[in-house]
């Protein structure tokens, strides 16, 4: 129908009378009367002498009107908000639930529960979702207690029924312990939440700090490589002034030659015009007369062995290199210093583990300096302990950040040196490399350097180090070794893969017959 689109305006249910909307409208032509005796039309004045019957369908036009103007001034439930169940088309906001009727109602369907005295007796309570919820599914009834028994909420028919001799509780009470308990995850939470901001500003301070690090190396990197750069084009610029000054001392000599020649050429010359002249000359007085001074070729210098020979640019460009090598040595050398100095920044003290030695080494009373043995000590067979090959491991571990001690290596002819894995194999004879969890460089014979990598590299050192630096960065990967009195950088191990903890590791080598019986020796660092 056409008129179930029509929409009504408020000034359609207006009493003329008393200028308000109708409240129990009638079917009288007019719905008005003061009194109970007599019943008066307010505007017609008829009579009445029974009061007129309610008009019910108008009452429920002004009743829906009511709620329609009330609903244009609130808005609809928002997203998270529980909405009335009885609005039809726009659901409004609820403002409470019934456990009795299992209901949420809005402002406006609420009324009857505030004003009609059977309902006033029903439970209300904030609105919530999900009413069906609240209710005992086995008795139809609201949960209103808890079993501590079976820890659970109940109606108060399931004590009789079917938690016979249990303990009960009101859901408040239950409810308040459980807010409390709630209070104490509650502060947890905070202390967790704490924590985590002050470990983010942990995090960001050490990006700060990585940052400025970052910076200055490049600063410091942008100053060397200028430097060198500078230096390579100070030596090429030396280079071709050296070759250009030979150059043009050798045209210089050419020139001189050839202005020398061309005088003489030109002496030459005017002396052939004179004989050339008297030879033709009529005069025989005058002929006899010069005949004496021209009748000989003038002196003139000898040319035959006179050359310019290009001059000799052989190891020209070998020493400008050479001494472009000097400077980079230099440079190097101080940048090997400076990273020297910083990698001993991580020193740690580390010290020899007794429970790892095999028994024939001998460590020293503060477990610092071992050395090998000829007897054979009586010891447990520890699961730690090497059984088969000489080497003992430090008691420090790590499996994080970095760390650097110093071994003195001084008077051995043989020694290993380095970090190992702590599943390494210890009872049997051990392969020294990266897949097996070793990460070394050794000395044998007194002058044979190897990092034991895979495979082995030859190491060309040009001294023989007497303490030797061992830096290792766990995350990046790295292990180095350093020669420290010569502030040089014997070997890197790179793009190593960690996942256990790292010790020390130590192997003095055997004594053999007393040359190798010098100690390794833990040195405390001492920066330059």
């Amino acid at each position: 129908m056409a008129a179930a689109n029509y929409l009504l305006s408020e000034d359609q249910f207006l009493c003329s009378i008393c200028l308000d909307v109708f409240t129990d409208s009638v079917t009288a032509p007019s719905g008005h009367w003061d009194n109970d005796d007599q019943y008066q039309c307010p505007m017609c004045k008829e009579d009445f002498i029974t009061r007129p019957v309610f008009n019910t369908s108008m009452s429920e036009m002004v009743a829906q009107q009511k709620a329609s103007s009330s609903s244009s001034d609130r808005q609809a439930s928002k997203p998270g908000e529980v909405p009335c169940d009885v609005c039809t088309g726009t659901k409004l906001k609820a403002l409470k639930s019934c456990l009795d009727c299992l209901v949420s109602y809005c402002e406006t369907h609420l009324e009857p529960h505030l004003t009609a005295s059977r309902l006033k007796r029903h439970q209300l309570i904030d609105p919530v979702e999900n009413l069906e919820g609240r209710m005992c599914t086995k008795h139809d009834k609201p949960l209103e207690l808890f079993c501590k028994t079976d820890q659970t909420c109940v109606c108060m028919l399931c004590p009789v029924l079917d938690h016979k001799m249990h303990e009960f509780v009101p859901l408040k009470d239950e409810g308040e312990g459980k807010k409390a308990e709630l209070g104490k995850t509650e502060a947890e939470i905070q202390q967790m939440i704490q924590k985590r901001r002050l470990k983010i500003q942990e995090i960001e301070h050490l990006v700060d700090l990585s940052k400025e690090g970052a910076d200055r190396e490049i600063a410091e990197g942008v100053q060397v490589f200028t430097s060198l750069k500078e230096s390579v084009e100070r030596g090429q610029a030396e280079l071709i002034d050296t070759i250009k000054e030979k150059q043009k001392t050798t045209e210089q000599q050419a020139e001189a030659f050839i202005k020398e020649l061309e005088q003489e050429i030109s002496e030459l010359m005017k002396r052939r015009t004179e004989v050339e002249q008297l030879s033709h000359s009529e005069d025989h007085l005058h002929v006899l007369q010069s005949f004496p001074s021209l009748k000989d070729a003038p002196p003139a210098k000898d040319w035959t062995e006179v050359s310019v020979p290009p001059p000799s640019y052989e190891g020209t460009v070998v020493r400008a290199v050479s001494q472009l090598e000097e400077t980079l040595s230099k440079e190097m050398k101080k940048l090997l210093e400076a990273e020297l100095k910083r990698v001993q920044q991580y020193a740690e003290d580390v010290t020899l583990d007794p429970d790892t030695a095999h028994p024939k080494l001998i460590l020293s009373d503060d477990e610092r300096q071992v050395n090998h043995g000829d007897v054979t000590k009586t010891l447990p067979n520890n699961p730690e302990r090497f059984s088969h090959c000489v080497c003992v491991l430090g008691k420090q571990s790590f499996s994080s950040g970095r760390f650097y001690y110093e071994v003195q290596v001084t008077g051995k002819t043989d020694w290993n040196l380095g970090v190992a894995r702590e599943s390494i194999n210890r009872k049997r004879t051990i392969t020294l490399r990266p897949e097996d969890g070793f990460w070394t460089i050794l000395l044998r014979n007194g002058n044979e350097y190897k990092a034991l990598d895979g495979p082995p590299v030859r190491l060309s050192l040009k001294s023989r180090p007497q303490k030797v630096g061992v830096f290792v960065d766990y995350e990046d990967g790295l292990v180095s070794f350093y020669d420290i009195d010569a502030a040089a950088l014997i070997y890197s191990f790179t793009g190593c893969s960690f996942t256990e903890k790292l010790f020390p590791y130590f192997s003095p080598c055997l004594n053999d017959g007393g040359k190798n019986s010098a100690p390794l020796i833990i040195s405390p660092v001492r920066v330059n």
